[in-house]
């Protein structure tokens, strides 16, 4: 089992499959999941020849499930710790949701020196902002996320047995084919992490502004996203973020839901390896 300890003393677990002279891909995440949430990528890049590289964000799946830090710096900087542990250079770093805010700070803030990153993909990512402030007309109302947390407080397991089993992956369309392993491993996934680090994850991704961040990035940038996304709403993510991001290209997916890149691999996958190659 890969760890690395950060400067505050957590246990950050990582996945480090494939040759080590091979490009790195580097996976980040979404809340309340862990690295087992790229199972597929891996596998699918692994064969491909690439070296994969996947952590488990601190209060998630392996990591320590430590009180504090729960917020997109610290997540950042845990990212940068296994990053340098590695010595990982070249890196294309393909991030989802929550990952993709922790990814945007990352690249923005720790980096684009030494050659550490070649490329960025953001996947039904976070950014901009998601929560409606009055600079951001668009965003969610903060009560929708007050509602995230009373129901984790009140019942974690089913509060995620119902995301899983509806918005997350659009199970909850008319004829959709819903698939029960795919629920069951995002619950086990949940399960795996702290409640604690779950709760403070909820302001970490609905009120954190990576405006600045997606500014500052130079590599070039996929942004995918589907237009069925339930839980990071298209207008006020992937639209705007494309547009402030310097070397950004938008990939809108015609009925793709949030769980995209486990309905939908088959296209995803290919679609990542040619960005990657390109």
């Amino acid at each position: 089992m890969g760890t690395v300890t950060t400067r505050d003393g957590v246990e950050i677990f990582y996945k480090d499959w494939g040759p080590r002279d091979a490009q790195p891909l580097v996976f980040h995440h979404g809340w309340p999941l862990s690295a087992d949430d790229w199972d597929t990528q891996l596998l699918y890049f692994l064969d491909k020849g690439y070296r994969v590289v996947a952590h488990d964000r601190r209060g998630h799946g392996r990591s320590s499930q430590v009180s504090d830090g729960h917020d997109m710096d610290h997540y950042a900087a845990d990212a940068a710790a296994v990053v340098e542990h590695l010595d990982l250079r070249n890196a294309v770093h393909i991030s989802h949701s929550t990952g993709g805010g922790e990814a945007t700070r990352y690249v923005a803030r720790h980096g684009q020196g030494q050659g550490r990153v070649a490329k960025l993909v953001l996947i039904g990512a976070v950014p901009p902002l998601m929560v409606k402030t009055p600079a951001n007309p668009g965003g969610l109302p903060i009560e929708v996320f007050d509602g995230f947390r009373r129901q984790l407080a009140a019942n974690r397991a089913q509060s995620y047995f119902e995301i899983a089993s509806g918005p997350f992956y659009s199970f909850n369309r008319p004829g959709a084919q819903v698939l029960e392993s795919v629920i069951r491993n995002w619950w086990r996934q949940g399960m795996m992490g702290g409640a604690k680090a779950h709760y403070d994850g909820i302001k970490a991704f609905s009120e954190t502004d990576f405006t600045e961040d997606l500014k500052a990035i130079g590599v070039p940038t996929l942004v995918m996203h589907g237009d069925d996304d339930q839980i990071v709403p298209i207008a006020a993510s992937a639209l705007l973020s494309s547009k402030l991001l310097k070397n950004g290209t938008l990939k809108v997916y015609e009925g793709f839901p949030h769980g995209m890149c486990t309905t939908h691999a088959d296209v995803v996958n290919p679609d990542l390896l040619a960005f990657i190659r390109a």
